[in-house]
């Protein structure tokens, strides 16, 4: 069979740096799996990706398709004829649909009935006339949330396309793909190199884009040029870089033809906070910061990539110098006018923001963080005045000239400004710790005061949000409640601090006073939502759904708590012995969901055992209430269930020994009393009847 070599580029303007990697591999997979399910075999799949183009190309390529058979069961032999051995409607209908006659179908047992099949060896078709559909429904599969349009005509796609190449070895594979006629024409860089390009044959992508375009498609390859330049040039100015991934995979995002180059800012910006330096170089500029590589500070340097290679690299460093000196001086001006007044000193400016319509400012926000932060610093063992403090002042550099400016420095910037006032480190710390963790897998706040503060102001806009009658619906939330709830849930359990859910959100609701209405309901749906965001949390780290339901049917609203059951009924389930003790659960539920009406609240009246099985499993629950105390008290579930396994021997000596539905009412009720205890020990960990062992 004849091996081929596939390749398709869509030339583009300039694609999202933020999605580009993304767009490529994804191109590639949706390729991939077309082709499996066209059943045509192949070599090695390559992405390619560059501001102005998603390319694939593909070794090895199959001339046909697999042959395949396919089987098509219609009616039942008993459905398909009448008493008379007449076709029925039904089967002649399946028959044309199938595109056979009925003498043409097979017929073939299947379990206890005689049924019509349909069995045909199809012949693969030609490759290359397949090629057109699989690259449209790839690129209809691509992760684009929002398209555009062009030309007036009717073609979406993320950005406007001007070329789509697509050759098999050395023909045009025909077709209109997004508007466009298939062609072998790419195009290399728009200010170097040869704009049009002819491709003659598959195999000559990438290098000749590379030779003639001077345009280096390969991501992965062009990325890793970058990162060695970068790491090249830092060490030439006597530095180190500390490289950023994401503006790494961004940079090479930008640029068709990586020239890294270096420039220098006045000493004097180095006065600026350096997380202000770093920002408005890396978020603003997308350039490398250069730190000195023994004390870790900044240096008055930093590195850019090009995407020219210029006659006068001398003109792109002045032009990249005069940008970032006045985005620096810009910084140096808001900082020294924001350092004239001290933290607390804009407190008063809070009241003119709005927190929400209902729930007054953020001057009201900031007294119900103070307050919250120091309850639950005397709960978890913080230091109660640097939490209020740092409560008090956790939302003042929302209103400074800095965070006007740069919204991404909130609570950084609220830092150093601490600093500067001689506030404890605690509570300079603590401004910015209070928004982590921002998203899933983010750092936790360091000290026990950052995690007060973060807690009591995730739970404030928890609280209040809820009590206005709003929740998160589908994809819309606003608000970011699923993240608050997360936060609050990882910190308690990570930090593993005693923390109850209910008392938490108790006294989180009472700090609103009169703008929320202290309703039972109101705070059983925060901690219904709050344990919600627990059960996916521990879905994505890998718990079973029924270990989780399990546990959380207890009710225990103390996170720390519901991980330690969640860990020990998981260590639970690996056991042998686990099995029996779900079936002896099992089978004590069936008997009193059928007894129900024989149970009540009395004591067991344990003169009333008389046979040997009934008094050794009364003596076994004794000795287990006195065991299983302090094991639960402590938080030991997974010696109290080793302890529980104790029980399965006397209970199936009681079932098979035992007529637990003795004439005598009250020997009846006691034997059933018994068993009621028994499982209320069991319940005590987690209700074992939803494990699927």
């Amino acid at each position: 069979m004849m091996k081929h070599t596939f390749l398709v580029e869509i030339g583009t303007e300039e694609l999202p740096s933020k999605d580009l990697r993304a767009l490529g591999e994804a191109f590639s997979a949706h390729i991939a799996s077309e082709l499996d399910i066209a059943k045509i075999h192949h070599g090695e799949i390559k992405w390619f990706a560059t501001p102005l183009r998603l390319a694939v190309k593909i070794t090895s390529l199959s001339n046909t398709q697999s042959c395949y058979n396919i089987e098509k069961r219609g009616p039942a032999i008993s459905k398909s004829f009448d008493s008379y051995g007449r076709p029925t409607k039904e089967a002649e209908s399946w028959a044309r649909s199938c595109g056979i006659t009925l003498n043409q179908a097979t017929r073939r047992m299947i379990g206890k009935k005689e049924w019509l099949v349909y069995c045909s060896k199809i012949k693969g078709e030609k490759v290359k006339n397949l090629l057109c559909n699989i690259i449209i429904r790839a690129i209809e599969k691509l992760p684009i949330t929002k398209m555009m349009q062009w030309n007036n005509c009717e073609v979406q796609f993320i950005r406007p396309v001007h070329s789509i190449a697509m050759l098999l070895d050395n023909d045009v594979v025909v077709g209109n793909i997004l508007g466009i006629k298939t062609d072998r024409v790419i195009y290399g860089h728009r200010f170097m190199g040869k704009r049009k390009i002819i491709l003659n044959h598959a195999n000559e992508y990438p290098k000749i884009l590379l030779d003639h375009g001077r345009v280096m498609a390969d991501y992965l390859k062009r990325k890793e040029i970058i990162r060695k330049s970068v790491e090249t040039v830092a060490k030439q100015l006597g530095g180190i870089v500390n490289l950023n991934e994401n503006l790494l995979e961004e940079v090479t995002s930008l640029v068709e033809w990586p020239v890294v180059l270096s420039a220098r800012f006045e000493e004097k910006f180095l006065s600026v906070p350096i997380d202000v330096l770093i920002y408005t170089m890396q978020n603003s500029q997308k350039y490398f910061p250069v730190y000195d590589s023994s004390k870790g500070s900044l240096l008055p340097y930093f590195i850019f990539v090009a995407n020219i290679e210029s006659k006068k690299p001398k003109k792109i460093i002045a032009g990249n110098e005069k940008v970032i000196r006045s985005r620096l001086a810009d910084a140096k001006f808001f900082f020294t006018t924001d350092r004239k007044k001290k933290l607390q000193d804009y407190l008063p400016r809070l009241n003119t923001i709005v927190f929400q319509n209902q729930l007054g400012s953020l001057r009201d926000k900031s007294k119900r963080i103070e307050t919250l932060a120091a309850w639950i610093a005397d709960k978890i063992g913080a230091n109660i005045s640097q939490a209020s403090r740092a409560g008090l002042l956790s939302k003042c550099d929302l209103v400074t000239n800095m965070v006007s400016e740069f919204s991404e420095m909130q609570g950084i910037i609220g830092m150093h400004y601490a600093r500067y006032d001689g506030e404890s480190e605690e509570v300079a710390l603590a401004q910015k710790e209070q928004y982590q963790p921002q998203f899933f897998g983010d750092l936790l706040p360091t000290t026990l005061v950052s995690c007060s503060v973060s807690i009591a102001d995730k739970m404030d806009t928890l609280v209040g949000i809820f009590g206005t009658g709003y929740s998160p619906k589908g994809d819309k939330d606003p608000f970011a409640l699923r993240r608050a709830a997360l936060g609050v849930l990882r910190i308690i359990i990570e930090k593993k601090l005693f923390l109850d859910l209910e008392i938490l959100t108790k006294q989180a609701v009472q700090l609103f006073g009169k703008k929320l209405a202290h309703t039972t309901f109101l705070i059983k749906k925060i901690i219904d939502f709050i344990l919600s965001r627990f059960f996916f949390w521990y879905q994505e780290k890998g718990y079973n759904v029924d270990v989780i339901q399990a546990v959380l049917s207890c009710h225990s609203t103390v996170p720390t708590d519901l991980d330690a059951r969640i860990r020990a009924i998981n260590s639970f389930c690996m056991l042998k012995e686990a099995k029996s003790l779900v079936l002896v659960n099992k089978r004590i539920s069936k008997i009193l969901i059928k007894s129900s009406n024989l149970i009540s609240n009395k004591n067991i009246n344990f003169s009333l055992f008389k046979k040997p099985e009934e008094i050794k499993l009364a003596i076994c629950f004794i000795r287990l209430q006195k065991t299983l105390k302090p094991l639960l008290e402590s938080g030991r579930y997974q010696d109290a269930l080793k302890e529980l396994l104790s029980i399965d021997k006397p209970v199936n000596f009681f079932f098979e020994r035992i007529t637990i539905m003795s004439d005598d009412f009250e020997i009846r009720t006691n034997r059933i009393f018994l068993l009621k205890k028994l499982q209320e020990l069991i319940l005590k960990i987690a209700d074992i009847s939803f494990l699927q062992i």
